[in-house]
């Protein structure tokens, strides 16, 4: 094979350097301050993603981003969050307890649907299984696209959705 693939070429322009992670966080911390007066507390849902999406959320907690000194935690508990962040297409198997999940969420909460699947259904298609996207099932404030999302978009997408709580 000769010549360089494009992909691989134009990979450097889909990472970010730590100047941008660094802004981007520090817009957002503020935005938490300044809404919440305190941390923001997001519950993960993966209603039946590839994983993908799971990887870069798990990336927001290493050393590189280390989005908790923003001031964005993961919670175990519903009962803890101000944010469902949404992943994934909606299965069968897990839409009653995305609704429980959503319903043991007190208010005011933000729903957040972060990928390709949780948007539109993505790879997975509407079938048998599988639902469309996350808003056949929830009132969502925020989409974050990508297949996956940066952890850089994602950061964003956070910022934006709390402007809007």
């Amino acid at each position: 094979m000769t010549g360089t693939c494009r992909a691989v070429g134009a990979r450097g322009d889909l990472i970010c350097d730590a100047g941008g992670v660094e802004r981007a966080g520090l817009l957002l911390k503020e935005e938490v301050r300044k809404v919440l007066g305190r941390s923001l507390a997001i519950r993960e849902v993966d209603a039946g993603s590839c994983n993908g999406c799971e990887v870069e959320v798990n990336s927001l907690s290493n050393p590189y981003y280390d989005f908790e000194r923003f001031g964005v935690k993961i919670v175990a508990s519903p009962r803890h969050a101000d944010m469902l962040l949404i992943t994934g297409p909606v299965n069968r198997g897990m839409e009653e307890a995305l609704m429980k999940t959503h319903n043991a969420t007190p208010e005011p909460k933000l729903v957040v649907a972060m990928g390709t699947c949780a948007i539109s259904g993505g790879m997975f298609g509407e079938n048998y299984a599988c639902g469309s996207g996350v808003d056949k099932f929830l009132h969502v404030d925020m989409y974050i696209p990508g297949c996956p999302p940066h952890p850089r978009t994602v950061i964003m997408g956070l910022l934006e959705a709390l402007g809007r709580l």
